[in-house]
């Protein structure tokens, strides 16, 4: 395997302006309004309420929720043609457009209005991806750490009042006119690409160098030794979330209310992980992505503990899903940081290797819903939270010990601390 070779980006001049990494917040809207706020949000509301059977409206929300796991697959066309910023402001623009084409039809469950849905979650992909590749270009480590807490609170921020002002407006406004309010939505934010700085240029001469050098990178970023823990921590169980989307099963086993689970797994919820996420950014950028990311999935899994050890109590379930969501908007934020760190330098293909790499972040979630849901079938409502920690701390805790033990076997070798 290859090991890091460096990327052929020009410097920028010393009076560029400076790299804003607040900016991300409001970057990643479109991706935001559509695959949080109404994908996962307000969408099976929306269709309950033309009639539709509770088990369509699951798989047509499940359908446009599809781009979001496959979108490596066309995000990349963003490191191409025009800088990363536009390429958002244009994707906001024309999912914007799409979803109003959507919500203007007679019923949002027509074979036309799932499919220009569908063609909205696709575009909508492409800022994500152009973040992606926008972040791996700042030059300062605590940019990008901040860039990194920015990017997941703005996203959990803009999703969560997209929910509910989709959710509090549909029975106010005719649904064509809550259409141009998600267009609204989708579109303002964004605009804050226009104050994005230049990236810097990447050296292109013909399309030979072009093909060779997106290869070059690639083989940096994944053919080498240390990609492999990256991938490991990347794919790992520690601060996947999964137990975001069971804690209403809980609730019932909890004494819990509705009206609770609704407060607290819900605009509460959102902030409590958007306040996570921006705390990430004050761990010192000295410590290592993965080291800080692996530490924090610890103590994500141990906030578990307080479901599988306490009483079946309501103050049980509040306070353990309190720690347990702030702790797991930390993760989210880590986890952008590892990708940024095992990318390197943007170059030509950023956006590419981004989407890649962010697309299998989103694998544990998927695999860890079932592991959780078979503790609960074993062992019941202490088994599904016992069983998330457990592998989360176990899976983290071996991975943690390789970063710790390989960054002193460097430094005995007399090796920078922070080569490993």
């Amino acid at each position: 395997m290859s090991s890091t070779v460096p990327l052929e980006v020009e410097d920028p001049a010393p009076s560029s302006p400076r790299e804003r990494p607040w900016l991300f917040a409001f970057l990643i809207a479109p991706d935001a309004v559509i695959s949080i706020g109404l994908v996962s949000g307000a969408l099976t509301f929306l269709l309950r309420n033309e009639g539709v059977d509770p088990a369509r409206a699951a798989s047509i929300s499940a359908l446009i929720a599809l781009p979001h796991a496959i979108y490596f697959l066309w995000g990349p066309v963003t490191d191409f043609w025009f800088q990363r910023r536009f390429w958002i402001l244009a994707a906001s623009i024309a999912a914007a457009a799409t979803i109003v084409c959507a919500f203007h039809l007679q019923r949002l469950s027509s074979t036309w209005g799932v499919a220009f849905l569908f063609l909205a979650a696709s575009i909508a992909v492409l800022s994500p991806a152009a973040c992606g590749g926008m972040m791996a270009t700042l030059r300062s480590e605590l940019n990008r750490r901040c860039a990194c807490s920015f990017y997941q609170t703005g996203s959990l921020a803009i999703g969560a009042v997209a929910v509910f002002a989709i959710a509090s407006l549909a029975g106010r406004f005719s649904i064509g006119f809550l259409g141009l309010i998600v267009g609204i939505m989708i579109v303002l934010p964004s605009l804050a690409a226009l104050a994005a700085p230049s990236e810097p240029v990447v050296i292109e001469h013909s399309f030979r160098q072009t093909a060779l050098r997106i290869l070059a990178e690639f083989k940096t970023t994944f053919l080498r030794w240390e990609a492999i823990p990256y991938i490991l921590v990347v794919a790992g169980p520690g601060g996947s979330g999964a137990m975001i989307g069971l804690f209403g099963e809980l609730a019932r086993d909890y004494g819990v209310t509705g009206q609770q689970v609704a407060w607290i797994n819900g605009i509460g919820g959102a902030l409590l992980t958007s306040a996570g996420a921006l705390a990430a950014s004050l761990f010192p950028v000295k410590l290592r992505a993965p080291i800080a990311f692996l530490a924090c999935a610890i103590v994500n899994a141990a906030t578990l503990a307080v479901f599988a050890l306490g009483s079946f109590t309501p103050a049980i379930y509040i306070s353990g899903t309190i720690l347990y969501l702030f702790t797991v908007g930390a993760c989210y934020a880590l986890t952008t940081a590892v990708i940024l760190e095992m990318m390197g330098a943007s170059g030509k293909s950023g956006s590419g290797r981004y989407s890649i790499v962010n697309s299998l972040a989103n694998v544990p979630v998927v695999y860890m819903i079932w592991l959780d849901g078979r503790g609960y079938a074993l062992w019941g409502p202490r088994g599904m939270p016992a069983t998330d920690a457990v592998v989360s701390a176990v899976a983290a805790s071996l991975l943690l010990t390789h970063y710790i033990v390989s960054r002193h076997r460097q430094v005995r070798l007399g090796g920078p601390e922070s080569s490993t």
